[in-house]
């Protein structure tokens, strides 16, 4: 961390003794003040829930500037990425902080290849879930699951076995989600095949039988790629932090990531694009697009409890800049599979119109994010929206692993300990229950 040359002064109403607070600057974005020592010298804690004003730890990895709508994967523009890169590069960079040269890639490529199938006994551990279970509970014990199977990479501080780990979970995490859906459908598995691409891969797994041989749309290939790599990181959100406050007290990688699919289940996160289709869903059963407005205005009305999915971003004040991306690719995908005229689409693209045009929406910065857009792309692919958020977790997967790695490496990480502002009953005696009223 550099110092600033500036320092913070905190200063006391009732005569305590002041305390002046160090501010570091990182390479973009927000100067820290360092609290650390606050406790120690005050007594005091800071009470910022959401974490909305605190920076838990350094990273190198993403850089989200909200105002501006931009996001930076190890310094660069996810434009940039999504239209020259493929998901596996994305992966090396996130991981190693650099692009890979060919030959790079190539023995990179190999690596994770060399881990996509998983052992033949998670089919029985699949088995113990009801099929009509949602695909999140089923990955959250597969992925916790692993660590029962691969004794050899779950020590955490030991750095070989966190590489190898890292791997496994990037290969492995397409296979275990292609088997949670087959299951749900009462299929068989697809083995993967690994003279194909990541993305041609999984998507073979998903959509091929035994009975013919499935042949990837190099046009879906390419979405599906792109989703990935949109959702590879994110910075210091909800499911990171959990990765990172697990990870801290020494669990294994496995553990670590499993903990980030659970908190990603959530419909204000990782839910976000299932919430969005199914409130498209919702608004075509009351009459499609002629209820449109009728829907707006529901949405404006705050006593109603009716919610505007798929559009605004905690992060981004200005435009998602990856929902610009994403909505070339809707545009590709629909155009490749003639669904145009689909309904849903006609109704999304009248509500995308309302929210870019209606002062309500513009002047709250309420504009379509990549959730909006995702959601549209993955159903026509014909992915079911219960699979979206699983999809989700798949791309982030190295996101996590990038972030756990960083705070095991770094030597001023410790086990995270929130503290909180007690409001509750101050110490009493406990009467005996013959004489409680």
């Amino acid at each position: 961390m550099t110092p600033s040359d500036v320092k913070a002064t905190l200063s006391f109403s009732d005569g305590s003794p002041s305390m002046d607070l160090p501010i570091y600057k990182g390479s973009v974005g927000p100067d820290v003040i360092d609290i650390r020592k606050l406790y120690a010298q005050t007594g005091k804690f800071t009470y910022d829930p959401g974490f909305l004003s605190t920076a838990s730890c350094q990273s190198a990895i993403t850089y989200i500037d909200g105002d501006k709508g931009e996001l930076l994967y190890r310094g660069y523009p996810i434009e940039q990425l999504a239209e020259n890169c493929d998901f596996l590069e994305t992966c090396y960079l996130l991981l190693n902080g650099e692009l890979p040269n060919a030959a790079e890639k190539a023995k990179f490529v190999k690596t994770v290849n060399g881990h996509t199938m998983v052992n033949e006994q998670m089919q029985f551990f699949l088995r113990g879930f009801r099929r009509d279970a949602h695909p999140m509970a089923v990955l959250t014990g597969l992925v916790g699951g692993l660590s029962a199977f691969y004794h050899d990479s779950t020590d955490v501080q030991n750095p070989e076995h966190r590489a190898v780990a890292a791997i496994r979970l990037i290969a492995k995490m397409p296979t275990l989600v292609a088997m949670a859906y087959k299951y749900s459908i009462g299929q068989p598995y697809i083995y993967p095949r690994n003279e194909l691409s990541y993305t041609s891969n999984f998507m073979r797994m998903m959509f091929g039988t035994p009975c013919e041989e499935y042949v990837p749309n190099e046009v879906l290939v390419r979405a599906m790629d792109r989703i990935f790599i949109l959702h590879a990181d994110h910075e210091q959100n909800a499911s990171t932090s959990t990765v990172r406050l697990c990870g801290s007290s020494g669990t294994n990688p496995f553990a670590a990531i499993a903990a980030g699919v659970a908190c990603l289940w959530g419909p204000a996160h990782g839910g976000a694009n299932e919430a969005c289709l199914n409130m498209l869903e919702d608004i075509q059963k009351m009459g499609g697009v002629a209820k449109v407005g009728k829907f707006i205005e529901q949405v404006k009305d705050k006593n109603s409890g009716v919610r505007l999915m798929g559009f605004g971003h905690r992060v981004y004040k200005n435009y998602d800049p990856r929902a610009k991306l994403m909505r070339e690719t809707c545009h590709e995908v629909l155009a490749e599979m003639g669904l145009q005229n689909d309904p849903l689409f006609k109704l999304a693209m009248e509500l995308e119109k309302i929210a870019l045009e209606d002062d309500y929406f513009v002047s709250r910065k309420l504009y379509p994010n990549v959730d909006f857009y995702s959601g549209i792309v993955q159903r026509a692919i014909g992915i079911p929206v219960s699979l979206f958020t699983a999809i989700f977790a798949l791309a982030r997967t190295v996101g996590w692993i990038a972030q756990l790695n960083e705070m095991i490496g770094d030597p001023e990480y410790k086990i995270g300990r929130p503290r909180q502002l007690f409001v509750g009953a101050t110490a009493r005696n406990v009467t005996p229950i013959a004489d409680r009223s």
